[in-house]
């Protein structure tokens, strides 16, 4: 343990030292352009694409994040509906390794098939594929965009089901002081502080937050025995965020981040720590011709331990210590959009993104040490360009090339009673690379006299490259467990959509979308045998469905809609036959939320939101269901006065039964129950 933490603090402290070097380069060039009145920075990347409007794209701003009843950026995200997580949990009780993200059904393991972005950042585990989602405060959060539909090749690979982009605040947007403290059901306290100062011409963001809980108990109560308990959580975070200007039309962001997130699954044993570090810098130059270039560190460090339950939950022991999940990701990526007029813009660039990590564990019961990981590299090259050939017409097509390399994978287990190796269990595997080409193309088109009217169509191309996780190291969970496949293929993604959208007046919309997607040589968790799982490429699952979303402001009222309908099947054949035809695990057909908002400033703030997600199955084989669920969560703030705000806050109002996870022996485990918040927020602007 002491050469774990001797390790991390390593860590941290080579993050440190890579942002102060970067803070000191802002600290001496910033005098220079501090009386320059005509200098504005924003913090953001470069404007969003006018080829954008060809996409189904929803948009959550500062006000909606501010109005959530979790404080979860992984709630908030259910706005768009057809997000998921592998699991119906949230950070505060599900596991990490089932934290991902996926949209359009394209579901059926735990890893993220959505490309989830901040400042332009890939925020995905190097080593699992899941995400901090502690990590994510949506207090220091501007405004998220969802993409929904694969091959967003301008930011790189993974983007399969979509793409999810988080912006941090900007310096409009921030107060100079923002805290506020929150006391909840079962002794939860959620704190959070953001400190926000001019830099020379620019701005420096302080943030921290600390969130901890007894927890509840997982298990149903009808299932529970005599091991079970509360789950308990812990997490704590704290970034640091500088932007300042380096010339008259150049901006420096500067970016680092902590989070120590400790949680228990409700059963001894099973607790469970993830460390992660970032950082990043990114310049963003605004003239005639414009262009990013950024890089990237990340660091990860995950523990967890796992136990073998017995007959009606009256034992446990421990069957596993996965003790250390160090792992390493780096990055850079550079874009330029010449200056080539109003109607037309072409974004050229090209990225990189080296990743390492591997498992360090024991099997309880035959004393064996595993070590499983090994390295991946993705080179990658991108243009995208987007016309406006006539009044009311949008023109978009984008492409990119990747080449990639599996390296250095391998498999090794020793008898630690003996020191000998078990050589069936033993193995280096052979090196692997491969090239992939992607592209998509769109047009958006307002028919003339019906401005009002948009009219959408869409066709793509992505892929995605096996996790680490899903190569080299097999896992357990209950009394399932799950082998791992070396030989592994990428994932591959092509789809189609059409979409129509109304929008009278400025703040009244409605869309609807219709979509085609094959999610070819897709990895899933196949069963080869009772409790056991492998994961394989299957054929292909296909997904269709519709999606909507409306939104609408009447004077002190808004309301935010959403709803999608997926049908995702299996394709499948050889060893696979048996998932021909059955939906993925974990995909529900239905999903919707609304949200509705009353808001008299200075007086109150009020709002309501209804959630539903229908029934879906917990394993591939479609034998265990999981009902579904309609939740309402509720946030009313009335301000007091200098500065501050009281807050009542409730999730699942109405303690409905959210069944997250049922095993093999047909124990049943819910997410989130009722929850309730006090809680009082200072801002000083």
């Amino acid at each position: 343990m002491a050469i774990r933490r001797r390790k991390a603090k390593g860590m941290i402290m080579r993050h440190f030292r890579f942002l102060s070097g970067v803070a000191c380069i802002a600290i001496v060039t910033a005098p220079a352009f501090a009386d320059a009145g005509d200098i504005v920075v924003t913090g953001q990347g470069l404007a969003n694409s006018p080829g954008d409007a060809a996409y189904d794209v929803i948009s959550i701003d500062k006000a909606r994040l501010d109005l959530s009843a979790s404080g979860r950026m992984e709630d908030i995200l259910r706005d768009a509906a057809g997000f998921q997580q592998f699991r119906r949990s949230d950070a505060r009780s599900a596991h990490p390794t089932s934290q991902g993200a996926t949209l359009r059904g394209l579901g059926g393991n735990a890893s993220t098939r959505a490309l989830v972005l901040l400042d332009g950042v890939p925020m995905i585990d190097p080593f699992g594929g899941w995400i901090s989602w502690a990590a994510l405060d949506p207090a220091r959060i501007g405004h998220v965009r969802v993409t929904r539909g694969g091959g967003s090749g301008v930011y790189g690979a993974g983007a399969l089901a979509g793409t999810i982009e988080l912006s941090s605040l900007g310096p409009d947007e921030a107060k100079r002081v923002s805290a506020g403290i929150a006391y909840g059901s079962r002794e939860s306290i959620d704190a959070d502080a953001t400190l926000t100062a001019k830099l020379g011409g620019g701005f420096v963001m302080l943030s921290g937050g600390h969130a901890r809980g007894d927890g509840f108990i997982p298990v149903v109560e009808e299932d529970r025995g005599p091991i079970d308990r509360a789950a308990r959580y812990k997490q704590s975070r704290a970034s640091a965020r500088a932007v300042i200007p380096v010339g008259e039309d150049t901006e420096l962001q500067a970016n680092g981040s902590f989070l120590l997130d400790q949680r228990d699954r409700g059963v001894p044993f099973t607790g469970n720590a993830n460390l992660a570090v970032d950082s990043s810098v990114r310049l963003v130059g605004r003239g005639p011709w414009q262009w990013e270039a950024s890089a990237w560190l990340q660091h990860r460090e995950f523990s967890s331990g796992f136990a073998s339950i017995g007959a009606g939950r009256a034992t446990v022991s421990q069957s596993l210590d996965q003790y250390n999940v160090p792992a390493n990701g780096l990055g850079a990526r550079m874009e330029i959009r010449p200056a080539l007029g109003e109607a037309i813009q072409l974004r050229l660039g090209g990225d990189v993104r080296h990743v390492s990590g591997r498992t360090e564990e024991r099997v309880i019961a035959t004393n064996v040490g595993r070590v499983a990981g090994g390295t991946q590299d993705i080179y990658g090259g991108f243009a995208e360009l987007a016309l406006l050939p006539l009044d009311g017409v949008t023109l978009t097509a984008s492409g990119r090339v990747d080449h990639w390399a599996l390296s250095d994978g391998r498999r090794t287990e020793i008898n630690r009673n003996t020191g000998a190796f078990v050589a069936a269990n033993t193995a280096r595997y052979p090196d692997r690379s491969g090239t992939e080409a992607t592209g998509r193309a769109g047009i958006a088109w307002n028919p003339p006299g019906a401005s009002a009217i948009t009219l959408r169509a869409a066709a793509y191309t992505g892929w995605r490259l096996p996790t680490l996780n899903e190569l080299y190291r097999p896992f357990r969970a209950g009394n399932d467990s799950t082998v791992a496949n070396p030989a592994l293929d990428p994932e591959r993604v092509k789809g189609i959509e059409g979409g129509l959208s109304f929008q009278p007046i400025a703040n009244w919309r409605i869309a609807a979308t219709l979509f085609w997607n094959r999610l070819d040589d897709a990895i899933s968790n196949v069963t080869i045998a009772p409790n056991t799982r492998q994961r394989q490429n299957v054929d292909a699952i296909r997904s269709r469905g519709v999606e909507v979303e409306g939104f609408a402001t009447l004077g002190d009222w808004r309301l935010h809609a959403s709803y999608s309908h997926i049908d995702p099947r299996v394709r499948s054949s050889g060893a696979a036959v048996a998932l021909d035809g059955l939906r993925p695990a974990q995909t529900p057909r239905d999903q919707a939320s609304a949200t509705v908002e009353w808001n008299r400033p200075g007086l109150v703030r009020v709002g309501a939101t209804v959630r539903y997600i229908g029934a879906q199955y917990e394993d591939d084989q479609n034998s265990r269901r999981l009902d579904d669920a309609l939740t309402v969560d509720a946030v009313a703030s009335v301000p007091l006065g200098r500065g501050l705000t009281a807050e009542l806050r409730a999730e699942n109002i109405a303690n409905k039964r959210v069944e997250a996870t049922v095993g093999a022996d047909g124990t049943v485990e819910r997410a989130t129950p009722r929850t309730l918040w006090a809680a009082l927020r200072y801002e000083l602007r």
